[in-house]
């Protein structure tokens, strides 16, 4: 914790300023707005408060408490963003994980930028700050999309501009919303992945889609499997699961070896052999926190 106190011990003398009442920093144009807008400031956590607009529904808890942990050693790298509402009144731009992770751990301040903006300019930056995120799932990012689209009023190509994406990779995810819920759902939880969806929505019929999201969960289908399932599907009017090839049961060594790198890498690994006998051992990771948790176990640091 006490690496944590030292690495926020910036902004304090700014903080100062925002408590005072005759800096009450209302625009821009303000007395001594410059010193605070944009910089990093020191901010009490308790004056901040959630963001209305915020895209994302759902908070993976154990990349959570990874995030946390990290906070506690080494304090927060990169400050959330916040907009100002009125004296020692904050609201959360972007940084929620951040945010709910400094919480978890019982920190009382959290470095931010402070912005001066409206509500529209707050939902855009937080949706734009939230589709650039690594971890959302393909729906999340979807919606997104959707709600620069319905409630900022942009075009594909203006949020091709903002968000650094082709128009086609932004058509591509809105496509996904023409998916069944039931399928979404499924896409949000993991269940099948965003090429998945990008076969099943060449299908109008949402009780074919249903029909082929059951076969890929219950047949443990591919991909490219899917793909050939939809093809034959449009082909022929009916739902033919292709045939799978055979795989090769794992060694005995090999099953009872993936036990014990599961326990010790906190994680369940993917291991492959080939008839020759030689093989590839996979280790997943959710975030970089986790990455560098698994780096410290190969390289043997305790």
């Amino acid at each position: 914790m006490a690496k944590a106190t030292k690495k926020q011990a910036l902004g304090r003398g700014l903080s100062a300023l925002l408590k005072d009442p005759s800096n009450d920093i209302q625009s821009v144009q303000d007395k001594n707005a410059d010193k605070v807008i944009g910089n990093i400031v020191e901010l009490e956590l308790d004056s901040i408060d959630m963001n209305p607009f915020q895209p994302r529904t759902s908070f993976n808890e154990e990349t959570l408490r990874e995030l946390a942990s990290s906070i506690n050693e080494l304090g927060v790298i990169q400050p959330i963003t916040v907009r100002k509402l009125g004296f020692e009144k904050y609201q959360l731009v972007s940084g929620e994980r951040r945010f709910r992770a400094s919480k978890s751990i019982g920190l009382e301040t959290i470095p931010a930028y402070i912005r001066i903006a409206n509500d529209q300019e707050s939902l855009e930056m937080a949706l734009v700050e939230n589709i650039q995120r690594q971890d959302l799932d393909p729906i999340e990012i979807a919606l997104s999309y959707q709600r620069l689209i319905d409630e900022i009023q942009l075009t594909q190509e203006q949020m091709s501009d903002r968000v650094g994406k082709k128009r086609s990779t932004i058509a591509n995810y809105l496509r996904l919303l023409k998916l069944d819920p039931i399928i979404q759902t499924g896409m949000r939880d993991g269940f099948l992945s965003m090429g998945h969806g990008r076969a099943i929505i060449n299908i109008e019929d949402q009780t074919i889609q249903l029909d082929i999201y059951e076969n890929i969960l219950s047949h443990k289908l591919s991909v490219r499997e899917t793909e050939a399932l939809v093809k034959n599907y449009n082909a022929t009017n009916e739902v033919t699961i292709p045939k799978k090839e055979h795989k090769e049961a794992l060694p005995k060594f090999v099953k009872k070896g993936m036990v014990a790198f599961s326990e010790y890498f906190g994680h369940k690994i993917d291991v492959k052999v080939s008839t020759n006998g030689k093989g590839k051992i996979t280790i997943p990771f959710h975030s970089e926190e986790d990455f560098n948790r698994i780096k410290k176990l190969v390289q043997g640091d305790k």
